[in-house]
């Protein structure tokens, strides 16, 4: 004769059939309420995500704008956005920060989108003499990044110079009153800078490729994920829009930059540029990076960067 289940094993069994079948209706009841809520997208005053708020093509957006990338990573962090923009180092920095994120797109490479400003009249020929001098940049951001490179090709270390870590809003009324020697800036804050007595010391080209990048949360990624795969199809088709149609491209964005239209046309002929997938070659481009911060410890040891790239959204950026 078989043994019969006993009663009390048969209730084991039915709590956890229960509790099975209420995790997954929680899964579908909060993959719902992702698709109810609007996608918050934190951007900055440039960059393709500001042409599609300009253009007013994603409606189901709220949008957070943000003076730099680490900025919109540590909104990452809190919790008050989904998807964040930024340039190359800040998903470095934010990973070594154990912020929680996933690197779903790229754009091609802008290296002349990122300078080193100083004045003409400073005496200032080379990089090399900026040795013993201030430099201004924005800790964390491209810039930093683009700081490294150049102290590697010429032979300094970052001892070798004077850094100053000011945000854009700082470095600026710095570098214009002389109380730093050079800014290393990105556009459009590069562009409102240039003017009579002030010359472009170098550029990120052949050395940093500056690239965009759009940082989504793990649980944006699993509950809004359909919304996320919607904007990247408006960012590719508003940026190649804007790429053809230069003249417009700076008219719809010249008051979202609150900036005079002929420089937003400036900046955005040297900057804007077509949004890219992610895949194995951009994690081993940033995982370069990550390790030259490391080595140089300017991050707490050893970041997997690349093991952040998620290619999912790959065929919507093709």
């Amino acid at each position: 004769m078989r043994n019969r289940p006993s009663r009390l094993f048969l209730n084991v069994m039915g709590v956890l059939v229960l509790l099975i079948g209420l995790a997954a209706c929680g899964g579908e009841a909060s993959q719902a309420a992702g698709r109810d809520e609007p996608l918050r997208v934190g951007y900055q005053r440039f960059g393709a995500l500001t042409l599609v708020k300009a253009r007013g093509v994603a409606p189901d957006v709220t949008w957070s704008l943000f003076e730099s990338g680490p900025a919109a990573t540590e909104a990452l962090k809190a919790g008050s956005i989904d998807v964040a923009y930024t340039g190359e180092a800040p998903p470095i920095f934010a990973a070594a920060g154990r912020i929680d994120f996933k690197i779903i797109s790229t754009s091609e490479e802008v290296p002349q989108g990122e300078a080193v400003l100083v004045k003409e009249d400073s005496g200032i020929i080379g990089f090399e003499d900026l040795k013993g001098k201030s430099i201004a940049l924005n800790k964390g951001s491209n810039v930093h990044w683009l700081l490294v490179r150049l102290l590697e090709k010429h032979g300094m270390s970052i001892d070798d110079v004077n850094v100053k870590y000011l945000k854009p809003a700082e470095g600026r009324p710095a570098f214009d009153n002389g109380q730093v020697d050079a800014w290393i800036i990105w556009d459009p804050y590069f562009a409102l800078a240039e003017r009579p007595g002030v010359k472009v010391l170098a550029d990120a080209t052949g050395l940093a490729g500056n690239r965009e990048y759009l940082l989504a949360s793990p649980e944006a990624l699993e509950t809004k994920s359909a919304q996320i795969e919607r904007l990247l199809k408006q960012l590719r088709e508003t940026t190649d829009w804007g790429i053809a149609h230069p003249k417009e491209r700076a008219q719809a964005m010249a008051p979202e930059l609150k900036i005079p239209e002929d420089v937003a046309e400036r900046a955005l002929a040297r900057s804007a540029r077509p949004i890219a997938p992610v895949n194995a070659g951009i994690g081993a481009e940033l995982q370069r990076i990550a390790d030259g911060f490391t080595a140089l410890k300017l991050i707490p040891g050893k970041v997997d960067i690349a093991g952040r790239v998620d290619d999912r959204f790959s065929e919507v950026l093709r």
